[in-house]
């Protein structure tokens, strides 16, 4: 783990991921870290199509997460892009947003709704009265104090299958026969459709 002591420094050395989209796998291999640190279970949604890169939560609390990262330092301040592509998300796209400002080492769990229209947000980890600065770290958002909800079973029933056995003119498994194997006794105890079949073939032989 990075000492606390390093992170003050972090904003003086060059970022070692410059690729956008290198960046971004790796923001999200961090969000994925912290959660998990957290006790928060996480999932992967399949392929790269959907408007959230993770599924946060435990049954009856499932949230979607869109994460993003910056680097674009703006005085005090840091540039996070929002936008999907090159227009803003349209509502409903996912629940919260986790933006990462890597020199600060600091996330911010922003509901979808405050970030609604946005092209992108600008953080001040340095400003305490800044307008997102009470979503920072604010991972209780999606879970992380809250406990399992378990489960009720008001009742639970079951069913059987009921055959009509007989006793009579019962075939042994490997006798010489014409008689097909479905309607045989020794096929399951028989059936009706197979009682029936051997009535009428024994009736005519």
């Amino acid at each position: 783990m990075t000492n606390p002591k390093d992170w003050k420094n972090r904003k003086k050395r060059k970022p070692k991921i410059v690729d956008k989209k290198l960046r971004g796998e790796w923001a999200e291999m961090v969000f994925a870290v912290r959660a998990i640190e957290l006790g928060l279970p996480i999932s992967k949604p399949w392929g790269e199509m959907q408007s959230f890169d993770f599924v946060v939560g435990r049954t009856r609390h499932f949230v979607s997460v869109q994460v993003k990262s910056t680097i674009a330092d703006l005085g005090t301040g840091y540039v996070c892009t929002v936008r999907g592509g090159h227009k803003p998300y349209p509502p409903g796209s996912f629940d919260f947003l986790a933006a990462y400002v890597v020199q600060e080492n600091a996330w911010y769990i922003i509901p979808e709704e405050k970030v609604w229209g946005k092209d992108c947000v600008t953080l001040y980890p340095k400003s305490p009265k800044s307008k997102y600065e009470k979503y920072r770290e604010a991972w209780h958002l999606l879970g992380a104090d809250t406990k399992p909800i378990p489960g009720k079973i008001d009742s639970m029933q079951g069913c059987a299958e009921e055959f009509l056995a007989e006793t009579e003119n019962l075939m042994p498994p490997q006798a010489d026969t014409k008689v097909p194997r479905f309607a045989r006794d020794d096929n399951y105890a028989g059936s009706l459709f197979g009682s029936l079949f051997r009535r009428l073939y024994l009736y005519n032989v």
